[in-house]
């Protein structure tokens, strides 16, 4: 039944194969907006530390003496001096809260928030965090975080028996944190230079990218303008009327289209016989024979007893004595041919005629490449 599986996710792979590499011969137009993002345009991350508090005993230990102290250390700011070594609650877990804020991010704006446990809790379920400062890497606060804990699993146990699924000891708090302060986000250099960074570098997309830069901007800008400064960056000098429109400017980048240069290449996921294959994708002239050869090992237990015997002693018992049969079967070999421009779909579905296994076709690609068959990167997962 696993196998019938495999076949058939393999089988689906070949037809989106096929569908690809169709649509590599279309050249489909990309816009920029997906092909690039704006340097320094980027989002941040946030950390803070934290209590949840409310937990059905499932909280951290009396042996997390940081939960203690901290218990001490809110009740102290709130009025009440207690002793850390005289609390025993379990329900209180000390955690660290991430999220990230995005670029642009204004005060008031909501995010998620994630909470994990730090101490020995066994549960954060229906806990709720108390108010947490995140900060940025500059230990500046950018935002506030508190709510109930939403958690994706639960864990209880009782009497030596134990019932879990997922993880209990980590949540999330949807819209849980407010922005507090703004990151500040230079988009321009100091030159007025606007950044435009390769989401996959590569040279000769980054080079259609300037001309078509320069059709919408004006071709007649100097040299140093607008250029590729690699496989990675494109260099965009505005001029003070284009710095003061630069939503406008911006907007127009964003919806510029451009053809991008595929890499040819192909990921093998041996796990679950899963091939896809990326790029114009081509084969040399290659012969492939494909074998099978089946090795079967039945082995029946036998129960010797001979009673007549026993009776008289002399250290007579019963026995158990296997039985092994082994059987081998090879099947006649198959040969498929491979013509030089051949794609991967042809090899794939080529494969496929032959009923040739997920784990065979994999052996086969990986063949291929080393024979130098296949003109394409080869990533095994």
């Amino acid at each position: 039944m696993h196998i019938k599986f495999l076949v058939f996710a393999l089988s689906g792979c070949l037809a989106l194969v096929a569908q690809g590499a169709a649509a590599v011969d279309t050249a489909v137009p990309i816009r920029l907006k997906d092909l690039v993002r704006v340097d320094n345009a980027r989002p941040n991350p946030l950390v803070g530390y934290g209590l949840v508090m409310g937990l059905a005993g499932t909280g951290d230990t009396s042996r997390s003496r940081a939960t203690a102290q901290s218990i001490a250390n809110t009740l102290n700011r709130l009025g009440v001096n207690v002793d850390p070594s005289l609390l025993n609650s379990r329900n209180t877990a000390a955690v660290l809260v991430t999220a990230s804020l995005p670029p642009f991010a204004n005060i008031g704006d909501p995010l998620d928030i994630s909470v994990s446990s730090l101490g020995d809790a066994r549960s954060l379920a229906g806990g709720t965090l108390l108010m947490t400062p995140l900060q940025g890497p500059n230990d500046v606060v950018y935002a506030l975080a508190q709510g109930p804990v939403t958690v994706g699993g639960f864990r209880y146990d009782a009497f030596g028996n134990l019932v879990q699924k997922n993880h209990p000891t980590v949540g999330m708090i949807s819209a849980g944190a407010t922005v507090e302060k703004r990151m500040m986000t230079a988009i321009l250099t100091e030159e007025g230079a606007l950044h435009l960074i390769l989401k996959e570098p590569d040279f000769t997309t980054a080079d259609r990218i300037v001309d078509a830069l320069l059709d919408e901007f004006g071709s007649n800008r100097q040299g140093t303008e607008i250029l590729a400064a690699g496989p990675d960056r494109i260099v965009f000098r505005l001029t003070r009327g284009e710095q003061l429109q630069l939503v406008d400017v911006l907007r127009r980048i964003e919806g510029l289209t451009v053809v991008p240069d595929l890499i040819a290449r192909v990921v093998v996921n041996e796990r679950t016989g899963t091939i896809v294959s990326g790029g114009d994708v081509r084969l040399a002239t290659a012969s492939i024979t494909h074998g099978d050869l089946r090795v079967n090992i039945e082995t029946d237990y036998l129960v010797s007893q001979p009673g007549f015997v026993s009776r008289t002693g002399g250290g007579v018992r019963t026995a158990i004595v296997p039985d092994t049969t082994i059987t081998a079967a090879e099947s006649a070999s198959q040969t498929v041919s491979v013509t030089a421009g051949a794609t991967v779909a042809d090899l794939a579905l080529a494969l496929s005629r032959i009923s040739a296994t997920p784990r065979d076709v994999i052996t086969i690609f990986q063949a291929l490449h080393r024979a130098g068959a296949l003109h394409a990167e080869l990533i095994i997962q």
